[in-house]
């Protein structure tokens, strides 16, 4: 095995490379954002050739502590949250987290709605953090869970007046919470040409974007999603990876914005997370394996000397009875399952049903709405 790159055969390191001591913070909250990029090689591209990965784990909570404090803030500043009154929002996990602590930062109690998939584990620190978990217990039958937690939101907020929900599928204010990510980005790296990013609600690959545009107006975006998700056009079925993929349509996806879409199957992302913690000692959940399978595709077939940079939404810690777990992957049937060494290509997103890692360069909106000016060109202009 090659041994690791060491700090100085990247030569020397210039000033800012040395970060100042991170300042005291007085509150959880001030946390959040600066996080780090790192340096990802061998085994996704050959020595040489590679990505900057963006470890949004390095948050509290993941990266949509961003947008749960800044939909929450704006809200207030609104006047559609008014002191001390409920949060309801439906999450997988990670937004949820980032509400509970924006709900501690400004006082609100937050209901969180999941559904069984929720990991046991994420469920019980929801809880000790503060927030109530209401789980639905079926599907709805056209929207899968994702529409069951929507309509069991609307309950809610029917049931307890004065209740607000954020709606992350929808709510500009969840674009807008990724400019700081994107001014960071900018910082570390400078110019860049590719961005890799995982796409649910829409809105970091939106938002990032539109402020990398700024700085790099030919920067390309590559979304990766989930197999059955129906984002850009496939059939939504039962999905095993959680943080990327819908079974719904969210207003915030930016369909102009991406160059192409790659699809991703579960065992090829167990792949890509495991090969992560062993070579780089960095990894997370799902998102952040498909990202890294496809951001290293990119680093190996594009030119020598592009700026790849790839946003890795949280770490592995959730993760650790799911995509690290032998016996979980092996009941799964998505044990040992090593990715082709490049995706499958179809010519329209809807053209088949893909079942494994499958590249698109035909990106529209499935539900052909009309393009207009997107949240991403009045983010935090309401």
């Amino acid at each position: 095995m090659n041994r690791l790159p060491l700090l100085e055969d990247f030569g020397p390191l210039s000033p800012a490379a040395h970060a100042p001591v991170p300042a005291i913070a007085r509150r959880p909250a001030q946390l959040v954002g600066n996080t780090p990029v790192l340096w990802i090689d061998e085994p996704f591209a050959p020595p040489g050739r590679g990505f900057f990965a963006k470890l949004e784990g390095a948050n509290p909570g993941g990266i949509k502590d961003r947008p749960g404090l800044h939909m929450i803030r704006q809200a207030r500043l609104r006047g559609d949250l008014l002191p001390g009154a409920p949060i309801v929002e439906s999450s997988s996990g990670t937004l949820g987290l980032g509400l509970t602590l924006a709900g501690l930062t400004y006082g609100h109690p937050v209901t969180v709605v999941s559904d069984p998939g929720m990991e046991p584990a994420v469920v019980r620190l929801l809880t000790a953090l503060g927030a109530y978990v209401d789980q639905v217990s079926d599907p709805h039958p056209a929207g899968g869970w994702q529409e069951a937690r929507r309509e069991r939101v609307a309950e809610l907020l029917t049931a307890a007046p004065g209740a607000y929900c954020p709606d992350q599928y929808s709510n500009p204010d969840n674009v807008g919470a990724y400019r700081p990510l994107a001014a960071e980005l900018i910082a570390q790296l400078g110019r860049i040409d590719i961005l890799v990013t995982a796409v649910g609600t829409g809105g970091h690959s939106a938002g990032i974007t539109a402020g990398l545009r700024e700085n790099s107006p030919g920067l390309r975006l590559i979304g990766v999603d989930s197999i059955n998700s129906a984002i850009f056009g496939q059939p939504a079925g039962p999905r095993l990876m959680r943080g990327l993929g819908s079974s719904i349509h969210p207003a915030n996806v930016d369909y102009e914005a991406f160059s192409e879409v790659h699809w991703v199957a579960p065992g090829e992302a167990v792949w890509a997370c495991r090969r992560l913690a062993r070579r780089h000692y960095a990894s997370g959940g799902w998102s952040v394996g498909a990202v890294a399978l496809v951001a290293g595709w990119a680093a190996r077939t594009m030119p020598p000397g592009t700026r790849i940079a790839a946003v890795f939404p949280d770490g592995p810690h959730r993760y650790l009875e799911t995509v690290y777990n032998d016996a979980w992957c092996a009941e799964q049937g998505i044990l040992g399952v090593e990715p082709a060494p490049e995706p499958d290509e179809t010519a329209a997103s809807d053209a088949c049903a893909v079942t494994g890692w499958t590249r698109c360069t035909q990106v529209r909106d499935p539900l052909g709405r009309e393009p207009g000016p997107r949240a991403i060109r009045t983010a935090g202009v309401r």
